[in-house]
Formats: structure tokens, sequence, C-alpha cells
């Protein structure tokens, strides 16, 4: 076999349109572009998502304002009514968060949030407290650590 011998199977190539060969061509005249208009004529370079002068879509649509902050830190986010799934006296970290179900991912840093009560003393290590949290925790009796942990890369 050589490469010379080598041809497509039959169908799968189609010769291109050859449009303004004369009228026996079946795309004479007007070429498949219909009569007059901006589409008819030779240099139409129409920019994508031209409405033909009508407001596009896409300044019809409201804008999006504000800027995104590329440096924001999400934070898995429990609060201190959910620390009374842990018996008194207990050490909370993000890992035993993450085995209890509080926290779906160990990706992102642990905040603790001051929602609710907490009912006995536990010893609470994370990266992040709220102030109300904090106070909450240390009057029930326990204690809040923040500790730096390194965030799991998945």
């Amino acid at each position: 076999m050589r490469q010379n011998n080598i041809a497509p199977p039959s169908g799968s190539r189609k010769a291109r349109k050859r449009v303004g060969r004369g009228n026996a061509s079946g795309h004479g005249t007007y070429a498949g572009r219909g009569l007059k208009g901006q589409k008819s004529r030779s240099g139409n370079k129409m920019r994508p998502g031209f409405e033909g002068g009508q407001l596009p879509l896409i300044k019809r649509l409201p804008r999006k304002r504000g800027f995104v902050n590329i440096f924001r830190q999400e934070y898995s986010i429990v609060n201190v009514e959910k620390l009374n799934v842990f018996e008194a006296g207990s050490e909370v970290t993000p890992e035993r968060l993450h085995a209890a179900g509080l926290v779906k991912t160990l990706k992102h840093p642990v905040k603790i949030l001051a929602n609710g009560q907490v009912g006995h003393a536990v010893t609470v290590k994370a990266n992040r407290f709220s102030a109300a949290a904090k106070a909450k925790i240390e009057a029930a009796g326990g204690k809040a650590e923040e500790v730096d942990y390194a965030v799991e890369t998945q």
C-alpha cells in the first residue's frame, strides 16, 4: 500500500459549494445571498451577537456590578449548637468535625460561629472563631483554641 493509493471512504468528503459560477450551476445570479440588504453585499462582516441594530441581548441583561476578590478565603462553617454532638470534656478538631459529618471537606479552614448554645464543656480547636462563639464556649467551661491547620489539597 502506498500513500497515493489511499482514498477516503466514499461519501465522507463533500465538494465545496462553488457559488457565482452561472445559473446552470444552481448558484448563479445572487449566489445564494438573496436580494438586497446588508448580508448580500461584499465585505459583509457582522460581529458575533449583532442583532441588526436592535439592542443586543448582552446589553439588555443587567450588568454585573462590583468585583470578585480573588484572595477571598472560603471557610467551612460550624455553629456552636452542633458541638453538642460531642461528649463533655472531649477535644473537637477539624478532623473530628469531618468524621461527624459537620464539615463536608477539609479543603477549607474551619470557622466556628455563635448560632445556638453549647450545653457542656468541650475543647475546640479550629482555624477561626467569631467573638461571640468564643465567649459561648468559654461560658460553658470549655476552651476555644485557634490553630493553623494545613489545609488538605484534594
